[in-house]
């Protein structure tokens, strides 16, 4: 009987190590996939590639790398650049998942003959539904709640029902020289030699601005409203003698007058915001129902609340919603889709 073939996104981590792994043993015709979207001073590319190629050797499974890094920059980077010139505040991680993981690649498995793809996202997927992962500190569901019916139905999450306690364990006993390599955090493309703000200099240059206070009181200034997220603390010039000694966070931009609004912590509570557009994985129309939940980052809490249009109202106040931002729609353990806040 002919095997099933499966393109496993490899990264040189040990959750697609594992992946890798548990589909051989399930008697797939495994190949490995390293997607090379960005290589530049401070990435963690050359290491990773690596670390994808020794995890193949291991396993006795083909391998190839992928070479996206003209598109993940026109896509991915350039975009994110643009958004921040906007005032707003982007998730590379959902768009890397659109447009590259289960946009290109999946197009490329596709045309290459392969019945299925897989990663090691800690998700899980079941008749075209995306269901959130068993280990809740590591669910990714966040990240890839803008995909489609019709490509969840060609992929596989190998390792969405484990513990990363377990996926370690498990790729320890397996010979895996990556089970204990830390996790990778932070937004790819950054790297660990530069700090965000320096990273956005390579492109805006900084251009001095106004703070004000929620009346719309001069108090300080700041080097350009891109450099600044919603809830943050520092980075901007207060004059002490204009406020109060209570801590300040930014809690609005005005990107065409440049303008930085600071308050206090509870002024960045919201039980109301509002979404571009909704995106449903396998549903034609808006849910409706008592049981909606909504999360406005990764790992962030799971509040319940209802869609009324375009915009969500939410039964308790959260913080630090900022435009960009994707809010994420949940309905039990099933990740239903979401939509970018507008405001």
């Amino acid at each position: 009987m002919k095997k099933i073939k499966v393109a496993v996104g490899i990264s040189g981590g040990v959750d697609s190590a594992l992946a890798a792994a548990l589909l051989k043993e399930q008697d797939y015709e495994v190949t490995g996939i390293f997607l090379e979207c960005y290589n530049e001073p401070g990435c963690r590319t050359d290491d990773d590639r690596k670390d994808a190629l020794k995890v193949a050797l291991k396993l006795k499974i083909p391998f190839k790398v992928l070479d996206f890094k003209s598109q993940y920059r026109k896509k991915v980077v350039d975009w994110f650049y643009k958004e921040y010139e906007k005032g707003r505040t982007p998730n590379p991680d959902i768009v890397c998942n659109q447009e590259i993981k289960f946009g290109i690649f999946y197009d490329w498995m596709e045309k290459n003959g392969f019945d299925f793809m897989a990663t090691g996202h800690y998700a899980r997927v079941n008749e075209g539904k995306l269901l959130r992962s068993t280990d809740e500190n590591k669910d990714q569901t966040y990240f890839l709640a803008l995909l489609k019916e019709k490509q969840l139905k060609k992929v596989l999450f190998p390792i969405g029902h484990l513990t990363k306690d377990k996926v370690r364990k498990e790729a320890k006993k397996k010979g895996l020289s990556v089970w204990d390599k830390k996790d990778s955090t932070g937004i790819c493309f950054i790297g660990n030699d530069y700090s965000f703000s320096e990273f956005l200099k390579r492109r805006i240059k900084p251009h001095e601005g106004k703070v004000v206070d929620r009346a719309g009181k001069e108090v300080g200034t700041h080097q350009g409203i891109e450099f600044y997220t919603i809830g943050q603390r520092h980075g901007f010039k207060v004059n002490p003698r204009s406020t109060s000694s209570a801590p300040l966070f930014v809690v609005s931009k005005n990107a065409k007058k440049n303008l930085l609004t600071v308050g206090s912590k509870k002024d960045l509570a919201k039980k109301e915001f509002t979404v571009e557009k909704w995106q449903w994985i396998t549903r034609s129309g808006t849910p409706r129902g008592a049981g909606l939940q909504f999360r406005i980052r990764h790992r962030g809490e799971l509040v319940k609340g209802k869609i009324e249009g375009r915009k969500v109202k939410l039964n308790k106040s959260v913080f630090g919603v900022a435009p960009g931002q994707v809010a994420v729609v949940y309905e039990g353990f099933e990740c239903l889709g979401g939509g970018v806040i507008s405001a």
